[in-house]
């Protein structure tokens, strides 16, 4: 199944706090999903793609298994975790071999003796002999045989993969023609799982376009990215603060492949006390930087907070494309008026990215989803403008002419020639006799230009000055 064919789903399941998201981290080689002591860290689930050998699956982390209401917090997390199942080949259960066997280890066994799924425990945790002898009480699970198991040190992943082999094996022959069509020929537009990704820009792009969306806690980022994929895939709720991991999730638009990342909110620097919510915010952050289109999502009911303004200058600090979502428009009592004022403030507020894209929406309603996503289009196409140095210099002509650089100490400095040296973002390199001596509000004035020419509106442009070799020296 993992052969040729679509990648087999394998689910980490388990109480909180039995070492899930470390396991989830070993599998796929990278510290992807948050991992602390506290109980409950991982909220949504996260997909990734392991391999163990030459073993490869898509493997699911999910939050901890709790009896809860539906409606509170761990009921929500209960109902994403039964979606994960639901949606698996193979379960892996993890225990806690040092604590044994817990009354909800066996509530849950019992849930999972029902299903129809293959069934791996893990008695995690056991490393040296006390945990060997704690692993054997996993046998009351009525799951078959459990692998004395360590994720932090790695130890029980031979017997894993041998395992992991046999149940996926298994579902191979039950279903050998996963990318065949009906009479048995292999289809041709099956996708090749070991296809290099193509980097080119450009409607010939076929690598997704890599989209966060960031802004405060309860702005209403994950119903936003809910409502674009048709499904509850984000966890949501009245709660602030929600979000912990950065999820991503592939998805298609007209065509289009995206990636969409789901970050926690970035409350001020002050206000974060808790370590798990440093981590959370440093995950958002290494998102962004891994970005290249962000959607800020601001509350159009409280807009342009001073957080708000913080994150749109680390967006434009990191040179990554930009469109400014204004969330709950359904809740906004004047939409004409409103606009209007908004676009003023933002001309007044956010002059380092003059032109973004303002796009009223509702992650509740579905308003204005598809304007939201023709702006990221245009953004990402726009963040990877190149303008030949032909048409940068007849422009640079031209605006030196309608307004020369000022004089200093009675000399006047001597604007040569511009080019562009870089795209994402457009970086410019305009050569002069005295760089240190430029006026930041000339720059401004080179940089306002070149946006307005190149329709740069959105994206950070970098201008950097430099001085010409004299011919005579």
């Amino acid at each position: 199944m993992d052969s040729g064919g679509t990648m087999a789903r394998v689910a980490i399941v388990g109480r909180p706090n039995v070492g899930k998201s470390t396991l989830f981290n070993r599998l796929i080689g990278k510290r992807l999903a948050l991992v602390d002591d506290t109980p409950g860290v991982t909220r949504d689930r996260r997909e990734g793609q392991a391999r163990i050998a030459d073993l490869r699956f898509t493997v699911i982390d999910t939050a901890g298994l709790e009896d809860a209401g539906p409606q509170s917090l761990e009921g929500r997390m209960r109902e994403q975790t039964d979606l994960a199942i639901a949606a698996a080949d193979v379960i892996l259960f993890v225990i806690d071999a040092r604590a044994g066997v817990m009354p909800a280890d066996q509530a849950y066994g019992e849930l999972l003796r029902r299903s129809s799924h293959p069934v791996i425990v893990l008695a995690n945790k056991a490393e040296g002999r006390a945990g060997d002898m704690a692993a054997m009480e996993a046998y009351s699970l009525g799951l078959g045989e459990p692998i004395t198991f360590s994720a932090e040190h790695g130890q029980g992943l031979d017997a894993l993969y041998d395992m992991l082999k046999a149940a996926i094996d298994a579902l191979a022959s039950k279903d050998p023609a996963a990318d065949a069509t009906e009479d048995g020929t292999p289809d041709p537009d099956a996708p090749e799982t070991d296809a290099p990704a193509e980097d080119e820009e450009g409607p010939g792009r076929t690598r997704p376009v890599q989209v966060a969306v960031v802004g405060r806690p309860n702005a209403g980022k994950s119903t936003l990215i809910n409502r674009l994929l048709g499904e509850e895939r984000m966890l949501t709720g009245p709660e602030a603060g929600i979000t912990r991991d950065s999820i991503a999730v592939d998805w298609e638009w007209r065509g289009r492949a995206f990636r969409l990342i789901d970050t926690a909110g970035m409350r001020r620097k002050a206000k974060v006390q808790e370590k798990l919510e440093r981590m959370s915010v440093g995950e958002s952050i290494r998102a962004l930087k891994f970005a290249e289109v962000v959607v800020v999502t601001i509350d159009a009911t409280v807009p342009f907070e001073k957080q708000d303004l913080h994150i749109i200058d680390l967006v434009v600090r990191e040179g990554r494309a930009m469109v400014i979502a204004l969330d709950k428009w359904d809740l906004v009592k004047d939409p004409e008026g409103t606009l209007k004022a908004l676009r003023e403030m933002a001309t007044r507020l956010l002059p380092q990215i003059r032109g973004v894209q303002m796009i009223p929406v509702s992650g509740l309603t579905g308003r204005g989803l598809d304007r939201l996503l023709e702006a990221v289009v245009k953004s990402v196409e726009s963040w990877s403008t190149r303008v030949s140095t032909g048409r940068l210099n007849r422009w640079f002509h031209d605006a030196i002419t309608r307004h020369p650089p000022p004089a200093v100490s009675g000399r006047r400095i001597k604007l040569r020639y511009i080019t562009q040296a870089k795209t994402r973002p457009p970086h410019f390199i305009a050569f002069c006799s005295m760089p240190e001596e430029m006026p930041e509000a000339y720059k401004r004035y080179l940089i306002n230009g070149l946006r307005d020419t190149f329709d740069l509106g959105g994206v950070p442009i970098r201008l950097t000055l430099r001085k010409g070799d004299n011919p005579y020296a």
